[in-house]
């Protein structure tokens, strides 16, 4: 433990030395945060289905999400909805067996909705190819958000896909290429709690031009076949927190919306790492913030604008 918090204090003044001494906390669209909401909601563009149904999830992450089956339904939400003054959305979905969100045929609303709003748009995606991510970013798309896997036996196991991480690796190219700024994140412990492709997927962000990461954490979902599994403990997100300080130190690191709610030990030990952003901090974290005599700064988005 004490040489943990060495190795995150490191971390922690390197990150104060690139980004400065402070931290932006989140209030994500399809969460409460003692008593508010945010103005970024996340929709599934699959409704409350999922094609995939992974161990971890299936399907039930989409039903905090404004379900849509369809392009009229899209752009019928925006209309129902223009008056909450939304700053952006998040597009997301379930995949189908090409590890992939049924993009295609919603993307003539997406550019329609841009066009009339100008509100901030990030995709949730799985596999991309490169003349869809050309279509996506001419419909206005800010930002892709991809869960980054660093092991072919996870995505196996978990996703029950034969997709590859070069698969992976390959969309986050296809979307740079179109000059879709690319969020990767790492979800930690998503092999039934383990850590196993982690680290990889670390070293394989390293080498695309991305300017930020973000790290959540398995959450142990009621009905699917991991809500027993034990979760990732707090150091091992630390230690990969840290990992990717000391390699990407001019990369923007955020804890995301997608963790284990209330275990605050993540939480406190992103701020003994330095983190630039947490989604849905627990109070301790902002005490600990404030302890730190951090500039805090709120935002009612996604952590990844």
């Amino acid at each position: 433990m004490d040489d943990l918090k060495i190795l995150a204090k490191k971390a922690r003044e390197l990150s104060y030395l690139h980004h400065g001494r402070k931290i932006t906390f989140y209030i994500p669209g399809m969460f409460y945060y003692n008593g508010i909401r945010g103005n970024f909601p996340g929709i599934s563009l699959t409704g409350k289905s999922c094609g995939l149904n992974c161990d971890h999830c299936q399907g039930k992450l989409l039903e905090s999400m404004i379900p849509v089956e369809n392009p009229e339904e899209l752009l019928n939400i925006f209309e129902l909805h223009k008056s909450n003054n939304f700053a952006g959305f998040l597009l997301s979905g379930g995949f189908d067996t090409n590890h992939t969100i049924p993009l295609t045929r919603f993307i003539p609303a997406i550019k329609k909705i841009k066009e009339r709003t100008g509100l901030k748009i990030s995709l949730h995606c799985g596999i991309i190819d490169y003349q869809t991510c050309i279509m996506l970013k001419e419909a206005g798309i800010d930002q892709a958000l991809i869960d980054v896997i660093g092991d072919d036996d996870t995505i196996r196991n978990v996703y029950k896909t034969d997709k590859k991480v070069s698969d992976i690796i390959k969309t986050i190219k296809n979307l740079l290429s179109a000059q879709i700024p690319v969020i990767p994140h790492i979800v930690v412990g998503i092999d039934y709690g383990r850590i196993v492709g982690e680290y990889r997927a670390i070293d394989l962000i390293k080498e695309s031009p991305v300017n930020m990461i973000v790290f959540v954490s398995l959450m142990p979902v009621p009905g699917t076949p991991m809500e027993n599994i034990k979760t990732p403990d707090a150091e091992d997100v630390a230690k990969l927190m840290i990992n990717a300080r000391f390699k990407m130190p001019d990369v923007i690191i955020a804890l995301g919306c997608a963790r284990r709610r209330g275990y605050k030990d993540i939480d406190l030990w992103a701020i003994e790492c330095g983190v630039n952003r947490i989604a849905l901090p627990v109070d301790e974290a902002v005490a600990k913030a404030k302890d730190f005599k951090l500039f805090i700064e709120w935002q009612k988005t996604c952590c990844s604008l």
